[in-house]
């Protein structure tokens, strides 16, 4: 699982070290199926504050091969990461559960 995080200015720098992990840990046991993930952190009204902190994913799957996206937003980043890492989870479970459920249907006609 190929893993890159960009950050927009004004970001702190320990955030980026925390998605890694929040998604490693969150995604780590699809591994074989993730292809690549791409974490967008960005400070959308910059130092005025406010529910701002926005966190966008794209998970690349492949098997089955798709492209899921996940966007969140909070006051917190970290907030936001750790919704958005959970999220990714539940989604991709889904798809790989869907995925084995189709394959054992085929397999019983």
């Amino acid at each position: 699982m190929r893993i890159l995080i960009r950050m927009a200015a004004g970001l702190s720098p320990a955030l980026a070290p925390l998605a890694r992990r929040r998604f490693e840990f969150a995604l780590g046991r699809f591994g074989a199926r993730v292809r690549s993930l791409t974490v967008h952190l960005a400070d959308l009204n910059g130092p005025r504050g406010g529910v701002d902190k926005h966190c966008l994913v794209a998970i690349r799957l492949t098997s089955p091969r798709r492209l899921i996206v996940i966007e969140d937003t909070d006051a917190e980043a970290e907030v936001a990461i750790g919704r958005a890492a959970d999220r990714g989870a539940r989604v991709v479970a889904r798809a790989v559960r869907t995925l084995t459920t189709w394959r054992h249907v085929e397999r019983a006609y």
